[in-house]
């Protein structure tokens, strides 16, 4: 190949990073969303206490949507990046042509 190079395993441990975020963020979201307040027993803190959990859900899925969106990204530039490494290659080899 050419000398145009980053290796893969770079890619390989961006997506496992956001992958592990984004199914981390999922897992919190879960928990959030199935507390059981009733442990704290007011109903006006009962209900505070699942307005907390509705409003962080969201914003969780946010998180984990904006992570799967860098996955993708991060797939797109890895492809990207092996097109133009691979122009280049062929590129390289290619006869030259001579000036006039």
């Amino acid at each position: 190949m050419s000398d145009l190079r980053l290796e893969d395993t770079i890619f390989q441990d961006l997506k496992k990073t956001f992958s592990s975020i984004s199914d981390r963020m999922d897992t919190a979201r879960r928990t959030l969303k199935s507390t059981d307040a009733s442990a704290v027993g007011d109903g006006k803190l009962i209900d505070d206490v699942h307005d907390f959990a509705d409003d962080w859900a969201y914003g969780i899925k946010q998180l984990g949507k904006h992570t799967e969106g860098a996955v993708k990204m991060i797939n797109k530039i890895g492809e990207s990046f092996g097109k133009l490494d691979y122009d280049l290659a062929h590129s390289l080899k290619a006869p030259q042509q001579k000036g006039k």
